[in-house]
């Protein structure tokens, strides 16, 4: 059965839907070695964030397993959590980069509007989201609820009632489990000490009353975060 080429617009779950069907067909038998993300995404014809997520989900489901610094391999289901149907659409089933993209278009704004809008309260609901950011991550903690704090502050800050719904539904999506597995393989101390940095440049020129320099520090920070979940898999952690 030949790999056929993906509708753009289909996302992760077509192309997770494929790659099932290859393996249940024994195109990839149990203990094969996946392709390279690249080489799927080259013949699948889609971008290699969408096979990323496509085999996040599969992983998910207990149909491959990544071995870092070899491979992804094919493995026998045990318990299979199928992904959601084609026509769901909460925010916990979205693909998780493809949510980092939409915050970087969103949150970048936001952040401009909070930095002409915010008063002292914001700025003490702010700053006391990122102080918590700091403690869980000195704790040695993944800096999960500070994190979500510091974002809703900004947004609550920015004085427009539709995109902090807009921003609380994008932070659900942390809460589905592609986002969390996801986080397992990219997330580590090292990647929450850089965030926590990035936040404290866009707090201070939230405070600062600094519209554009508070829009580029959120491109920066937003960037950097979809970079870190776009490494290699040789370089995640091992579990």
């Amino acid at each position: 059965m030949p790999i056929q080429a993906i509708e753009p617009q289909r996302l992760y779950r077509q192309i997770a839907e494929q790659l099932r069907q290859l393996m249940a067909s024994g195109e990839f038998s149990v203990g094969t070695r996946l392709p390279a993300e690249r080489e799927l995404a080259s013949q699948l014809g889609v971008s290699r964030p969408s096979v990323r997520e496509a085999l996040i989900a599969l992983e998910v489901e207990g149909v491959i397993e990544v071995r870092t610094g070899s491979g992804i391999y094919v493995r026998q289901p045990s318990e299979s959590q199928p992904l959601p149907s084609q026509s769901s659409n909460t925010p916990a089933d979205w693909g998780p980069l493809e949510v980092m993209s939409a915050r970087l278009v969103i949150e970048a704004e936001v952040a401009a509007l909070a930095a002409r809008n915010a008063g002292k309260a914001d700025h003490k609901a702010i700053r006391a989201a990122w102080q918590q950011m700091k403690q869980e991550v000195a704790a040695g903690q993944v800096p999960r609820w500070g994190d979500e704090a510091f974002h809703e502050a900004i947004a609550s800050a920015c004085g427009n009632s539709v995109l902090l719904d807009t921003v609380r539904r994008l932070w659900q999506a942390r809460n589905g489990p592609l986002f969390e597995r996801l986080g397992d393989h990219f997330e580590n101390p090292g990647s929450w000490i850089a965030a926590l940095q990035e936040h404290a440049l866009v707090m201070q020129a939230i405070e600062a009353g600094d519209s554009p320099g508070a829009r580029k520090a959120m491109q920066k920070h937003l960037r950097q975060a979809h970079k870190r979940y776009s490494a290699s898999w040789r370089r995640a952690p091992a579990h």
